[in-house]
C-alpha cells in the first residue's frame, strides 16, 4: 500500500514539475519573429504599414572590423570591406520597398556612419541617442517617428536589445549584422513585427514585389 502511495505521489510530482515547465514556457519572453518565414511582406502587412509611413525599423551595422578576420575598409573602429558590400545590399533592399517616405538617422560611431553611407550613397544625420541607448531609447524612437514618415535607424546591438527588452522580448537572441527589427509605431503605440536578416532580404523581396 505504502509502494502504491509513493509511486502517485511521484507521478503526481512529475506531473506537477510538467507544468511548471510548460507555463514557464509559454510565459518566456521569445525574440521577435524572423520574417523569411512570413509568405512576403504583403500579407505580413509590413509592406502596407511601410507605404503609409508607420514603420520603425532599427538596423545593426553590418561586420566591424576590430573583431574580424577580414579586411578593414579604413579605421579599426569601422567595418569591414566585406561589410561594405553587404551595406550596399542592404541599402538596395529599403530603396527596393521605397525610401519617398522614410527617414534615416545614424549612431555617430565610426561602425555605423559608415553602415549608413554604404547603404544610401550619402552621409547621415548623426544622433548621440543612437549610441547611448538604455532605458531611454523607446521613448527617444518615439519621439524621432514623425507622423506618416518610416523612420530607419542604423544602430548597434546593444541598442536593439536594449528596444527588444523595453517592447516584451527580454530575452531575444543577439540581432546579427545588418540585421532589421521592423516596429510599427501608430498612435504612440509600439508593436514589434519581425526581423530580416541581411542575407534573406533577396528571397523576401522576390516573394512580394
Amino acid at each position: 500500500m505504502r509502494i502504491g502511495i509513493k509511486r502517485l505521489a511521484a507521478r503526481l510530482l512529475l506531473v506537477a514539475m510538467a507544468g511548471v515547465l510548460l507555463a514557464g514556457f509559454a510565459l518566456w519572453p521569445r525574440s521577435p519573429l524572423n520574417l523569411v518565414s512570413a509568405a512576403d511582406l504583403r500579407t505580413s502587412g509590413i509592406l502596407e504599414q511601410w507605404q503609409a509611413g508607420n514603420v520603425v525599423v532599427l538596423v545593426r551595422h553590418v561586420e566591424r572590423c576590430d573583431r574580424s578576420p577580414h579586411p578593414c575598409l579604413g579605421p579599426a573602429d569601422g567595418i569591414t570591406r566585406l561589410g561594405s558590400e553587404a551595406a550596399v545590399r542592404l541599402g538596395a533592399a529599403f530603396k527596393a520597398l521605397g525610401m519617398s517616405r522614410t527617414d534615416v538617422l545614424s549612431s555617430p560611431i565610426t561602425r555605423t556612419a559608415q553602415t549608413s553611407a554604404y547603404m544610401f550613397e550619402q552621409p547621415t544625420a548623426a544622433q548621440e541617442w543612437l549610441a547611448s541607448c538604455g532605458k531611454p531609447l523607446r521613448d527617444d524612437v518615439v519621439a524621432h517617428k514623425s507622423a506618416h514618415r518610416n523612420l530607419l535607424l542604423v544602430t548597434h546591438s546593444g541598442c536593439i536589445s536594449d528596444f527588444e527588452s523595453q517592447t516584451g522580448f527580454k530575452h531575444a537572441h543577439a540581432s546579427e549584422y545588418g540585421s532589421a527589427l521592423f516596429v510599427s509605431l501608430e498612435a504612440g503605440q509600439v508593436k514589434v513585427l519581425g526581423v530580416v536578416n541581411e542575407e534573406n532580404w533577396p528571397s523576401l523581396l522576390n516573394r512580394t514585389l
